[in-house]
């Protein structure tokens, strides 16, 4: 008989376990003890403890050290914690992992700082293919570079002459002159696809500059990489995974998946060896016609993995509402402000918006009216406020709440927002890191009093909305050499600092986090954002037995350690799934 044992704390710093359901005679013993550690509960009150009883994938109680290790039986594991500090298993609430996992299948890819880093590597890729094959650099963000700018055009057609290349930062790209020839993009090019999209044009000359806003769709690149395998992409995911182990990751959400990355988690779990708990927003062209829409967000509610499984849940819809903050797309409520730095000349552009209004409430509501939670990519605040009004319209027809409705990425905000989103009940995505890679060349861009807004956790706490914190890893195996890094520390010690590289100064430090704060965005605030909120995202009697060991004190060591914090283990459902030695 397993009776699962119901334990309080009397003091934030003194836990002692009150056992407020007896042990029927009987009862099979836990299968692991783990004790003599600082166990941070994450609970209603922010609980600590010293030891924590596992049964099967559950937790079966939590409290003192004397109490605890009475359950043992003979065949518990023991473990003792030296002191160490436990903490659930941390959440990413934004990844692409089974492409992020196949992004260096073919070959190595160096870290690329700078444009003449970016040149170096497109000449080195024409030495080693054929004259004609295409060269496309996917994913190396203009404000990452050091330089701040879109390689140009000559540059690129002087590293690689006989080879069309496009640089490529997803739908906005730069291209050299064979690149857009190929194309057919001239001059007298138009976009005529009814789509949102803006060809950057020289002002004097009319010819093409290269850049392509939301346009890349026009590019008739040809890949050459090695072909993969659905064993392939399994294995490399599998590798992935380990190393999300490695930083304390026991679940993720992928923001985006598809048909064939949902047949490398699938192959994954039947192999037993998913060791993320994984759930899924299924992609959908949010461009498409309303029929190609509407089969899209049906075939996920019809999907077999509807049905919840705690490793592997497709409950999610997501789409792409504007662009980004990265290439100069997001769609704002002012003008971006004319740019050297992301190439704008028009004093008046505000970025770019996908989706028509009407469109946007139709697909959110088929989608919610099916059991589907709701997302888009909404990174500029004209994206965030119009996301927002969909959700209020459909308020009006039924009550959206407890559907969870989401933001992506949800990066410029402002008050009225936060307010309607605590209205109504929606939740926010959001990627700390980006605070610390990007903050210095928003500030040169926005400056301080645009920012006031920019990723507002304390206000978002503060109002109650529940935010979740991810990476929208998307290349690269390692926590901070992937584009995107998904180390969850580095993410925590933004949000407590709000520290940019490069800057010399925070930006906007009244928004900072505590330290409970931060924990929850990774755990039990992420939860809620999957309605997992009763079954994982904290260490309490019931509930699944995800939790990291830490080797330094998340709650007590210097903050600027914050960031280098190590994992000593990782446990999956009672399991470990990581030791560092």
């Amino acid at each position: 008989m397993r009776v699962f044992v119901m334990l309080r704390s009397v003091a934030r710093l003194s836990v002692v376990g009150l056992l407020l359901a007896a042990i029927c005679e009987g009862a099979e013993a836990p299968e692991l003890i783990v004790h003599g550690g600082k166990i941070v509960t994450v609970d209603a009150k922010f609980s600590l403890a010293a030891a924590m009883a596992v049964t099967g994938d559950r937790i079966l109680a939590v409290g003192s050290n004397e109490v605890v290790l009475k359950l043992a039986g003979p065949q518990t594991k023991v473990v003792d914690l030296k002191g160490r500090t436990v903490i659930p298993g941390l959440c990413d609430s934004h990844v692409h992992a089974p492409g992020a996992a196949m992004y260096e299948f073919d070959h190595p890819i160096p870290e690329m700082d700078t444009v003449a880093d970016v040149l170096k590597y497109i000449a080195g890729r024409a030495e080693t293919l054929d004259d004609g094959d295409w060269i496309v650099v996917s994913q190396v963000f203009i404000t990452r570079l050091r330089d701040q700018r879109y390689p140009n055009r000559r540059e690129l057609d002087a590293a690689a002459p006989k080879n069309p290349v496009m640089f490529s930062t997803g739908p906005d790209c730069s291209c050299n002159s064979l690149a857009l020839a190929l194309s057919g993009i001239d001059k007298n090019f138009e976009i005529s696809d009814g789509k949102a999209g803006k060809i950057e044009k020289d002002p004097i000359t009319g010819e093409p500059t290269g850049i392509l806003r939301n346009a890349s769709r026009f590019v008739k690149s040809k890949g050459k990489s090695k072909a993969a395998t659905l064993d392939d992409r399994a294995r490399r995911l599998k590798e992935l995974f380990a190393d999300y182990n490695a930083v304390g990751l026991t679940s993720v959400a992928d923001r985006a998946a598809n048909d064939e990355s949902i047949k490398a988690y699938s192959q994954l779990k039947e192999a037993g060896e998913l060791n993320c708990r994984v759930f899924l927003s299924y992609g959908v062209n949010g461009m498409g016609s309303r029929e190609e829409v509407e089969r899209g967000i049906q075939k996920a509610a019809d999907h077999p993995l509807h049905k919840y499984d705690n490793r592997l849940w497709l409950r999610g819809i997501k789409v792409f509402l504007d662009g980004g903050m990265l290439t100069g797309s997001a769609f704002m409520r002012q003008p971006w402000g004319v740019s050297d730095i992301y190439s704008i000349t028009d004093p008046d552009y505000r970025g770019i918006r996908f989706i028509p209004q009407e469109e946007l409430v139709h697909m959110a509501r088929f989608a919610l009216q099916r059991d589907l939670q709701f997302t888009a990519h909404s990174v500029g605040d004209g994206a965030i406020h119009g996301l927002i009004e969909a959700y209020a319209e459909i308020n009006k027809e039924f009550p959206v709440k407890p559907c969870r409705p989401c933001i992506t990425h949800c990066n410029f905000m402002s008050l009225e927002a936060v307010q309607q989103m605590q209205h109504l009940g929606v939740v926010a995505d959001l990627q700390p890191a980006w605070l610390w890679l990007d903050g210095a060349t928003l500030r040169k861009q926005f400056g301080d009093e645009r920012l006031k807004y920019f990723q507002p956790y304390k206000t978002l706490f503060d109002h109650g909305v529940v935010v979740g914190g991810g990476s929208d890893h998307m290349q690269k195996i390692g926590s901070l050499r992937s584009v995107n890094p998904y180390n969850p520390f580095l993410g925590m010690w933004t949000a407590l600092t709000r520290q940019a590289r490069r800057a010399d100064r925070p930006l906007h430090l009244e928004q900072a986090l505590s330290r409970e704060q931060v924990l929850q965005l990774y755990t039990i605030n992420n939860a809620w954002l999957t309605f997992e909120e009763t079954l994982k995202g904290s260490l309490e009697p019931g509930k699944l037995a995800d939790f990291v060991v830490l080797k330094q004190d998340l709650l007590e060591c210097p903050v600027d350690d914050v960031r280098n914090i190590t994992v000593e283990a990782t446990y999956l459902g009672g399991q470990r799934v990581y030791a560092s030695e």
